[in-house]
């Protein structure tokens, strides 16, 4: 048995963020599945969302957001992170993230501007901010003495004293493949804290990194948490459209900064959905391509930014450019080709201001958790903000509510498996379901589709609960067992949602309802508040 003052698991921003804040003083290990860099904080281009700027706003972050967030906000969680934006990019730029500078203006910072911000507000290293923050972070928890990093390494499930019999009936720690031995170990730790990101991949086409199996959420939900929100996930509506390109995103930055999206015959479209044309929120923008691609019979739409001049979008887009002309497509003279694809889950483990879930002992920060930030649809460069801010918060909380170290945990127990007789089970039941899911789960939805989802599901259940029971546990029955759990939770949430608000658009209630309300999930195999917090802490 492996102890730590402090477990995490998941390694993007969030997770690393959180690390470094702890470090000085506690014992932390980082789990990752696989390298320290393949999180999907390495893929975001676009930026941070911060009020930096005289000229904007607190009042106005906010409003934007709330506005993104189809009036679904929690407006305490939106006033907590917009107030510490600009505390969270100084604590980056402390770190060293090289942010784009500006010759003059707040913290000489180069401010850009994206769909559904009515000021510039992003900071941004060019277009490669996740990359560069995930390096530079990347560095220091290396040299961290009292941070232990576990690669290729990937959680099966959590500890907890309820399912040991024991009277503490929090979070202990969780059990850990090893990937490379295909040993399953056990982590004791006083704190455990979920940042293993989103669902993506629960969709046949998505932007996010293979790592993105919802394994928190899944976690969480097994071991009596509440989600919320489930059915809102964020489709982006530019990833780039080519054979050899796999979920590459064209920035949100792009339309920012004057693109067009355009018909194969050159016309324009978006003004005729919204007033606000490219720089409408991104479900709106997502949900027009996706119609005129139908209405069409396309493949893909056309993002064009050949109007700005060659040194202005290798100034501002080095890596989108370079990235294209890999594969034959110069930017500077033609457009993009572009589709929608799931990006992120808006909805997650429920969290309060202190990054706690309902299990004692358990934080969860980043996409995995539900804050009440997003609402029914994210606005653009919230995402790390909130990883930043959430980080801190699960920082201070657990400094100051230490717990103690759980006592001896039992071992993993294979005394009763076998090795698997035939993976292909697991490969077609993932391809399956991340099919139907694309199909009837989509950026579209009707009642009849999401009926045929939630019975391919219930099948799919059962055939992997009987594969988990029987053979030893490996790196893809694990994400397989995870993704169908968030697949089933993500179908339930859009049933009971009778009303189209945000990234959840239903052809059966087509109109909005005059009182948004979050869909909060509750697992009906645990009584009601069995691990709830009391307060204080």
């Amino acid at each position: 048995m492996l102890q730590f003052d402090v477990l995490i698991i998941g390694s993007g921003l969030a997770g690393q963020s959180l690390a470094l804040r702890l470090a000085e003083s506690h014992s932390v290990a980082l789990i990752t599945k696989r390298h320290l860099e393949d999180g999907a904080s390495a893929w975001a281009q676009g930026g941070i969302a911060a009020v930096v700027d005289p000229m904007d706003s607190i009042e106005a972050h906010m409003r934007d957001t709330h506005v993104a967030g189809a009036g679904l906000c929690d407006d305490n969680a939106t006033r907590f992170v917009v107030e510490h934006g600009r505390e969270a990019v100084q604590w980056l730029a402390d770190q060293g993230v090289p942010f784009t500078p500006a010759e003059e203006g707040p913290l000489h910072m180069h401010l850009t501007r994206e769909g559904g911000h009515s000021h510039r507000r992003i900071v941004h290293v060019a277009d490669a901010t996740g990359a560069a923050v995930q390096r530079t972070l990347t560095e220091k928890v290396r040299s961290h003495p009292r941070i232990h990093v576990f690669e290729h390494h990937v959680a099966v499930d959590l500890i907890t004293g309820h399912k040991l019999g024991q009277a503490e009936r929090g979070c202990l720690g969780a059990y850990i493949l090893d990937t490379t031995t295909s040993q399953v170990e056990t982590f004791a730790a006083r704190t455990t804290v979920l940042a293993t990101g989103g669902a993506g991949k629960v969709y046949l086409c998505t932007t996010n990194p293979d790592t993105a199996t919802g394994d928190g959420i899944a976690m969480a939900w097994r071991a009596g948490c509440r989600v919320a929100n489930m059915e809102f996930i964020q489709f982006h509506p530019t990833c780039l459209y080519h054979p050899q390109a796999k979920s590459f995103l064209i920035s949100e930055a792009v339309r920012g900064e004057g693109g067009v999206l355009r018909l194969p015959d050159g016309t324009r479209f978006m003004p005729g959905h919204d007033p606000r044309a490219e720089l409408a929120p991104r479900d709106i923008v997502a949900r027009a391509i996706d119609y005129e691609m139908k209405k069409h019979g396309l493949d893909c739409v056309y993002l064009d930014i050949t109007h700005r001049s060659p040194e202005f979008i290798h100034e501002h887009f080095p890596n989108i450019q370079a990235t294209c002309l890999e594969l034959g497509i110069d930017i500077t003279r033609e457009p993009i080709p572009v589709m929608p694809a799931a990006h992120f889950t808006c909805g997650g483990v429920l969290t309060d201001l202190r990054a706690r879930t309902d299990l004692r002992g358990l934080h969860a920060i980043g996409e995995t958790a539900c804050t009440g930030l997003h609402g029914a649809n994210r606005l653009a460069s919230n995402s790390l903000l909130e990883c930043v801010v959430f980080g801190e918060a699960a920082a201070q909380d657990i400094e100051a509510h230490p717990r103690p170290m759980p006592e001896a945990l039992p071992g993993w127990d294979e005394s009763q498996v076998t090795d698997a007789d035939e993976q292909v089970v697991i490969a077609h039941n993932w391809d399956e379901l991340r099919r139907f899911m694309w199909d009837y789960v989509g950026i579209v939805r009707t009642n009849k589709r999401l009926q045929r989802a939630e019975h391919r599901i219930a099948l799919l259940e059962r055939e992997i609960d009987e594969f988990y029971a029987n053979f030893r546990v490996s790196n893809d029955l694990i994400e397989l067992r995870n993704l169908v759990v968030s697949a089933e939770l993500i179908v339930q949430s859009a049933l009971n949602r009778r009303e189209s608000r945000g990234l959840h658009y239903s052809l059966d209630y087509p109109d909005t309802l005059p009182d948004g309300r979050p869909t909060i999930l509750e697992n009906p195999r645990w009584p009601n508040g069995v691990h709830r917090w009391s307060e204080p802490g």
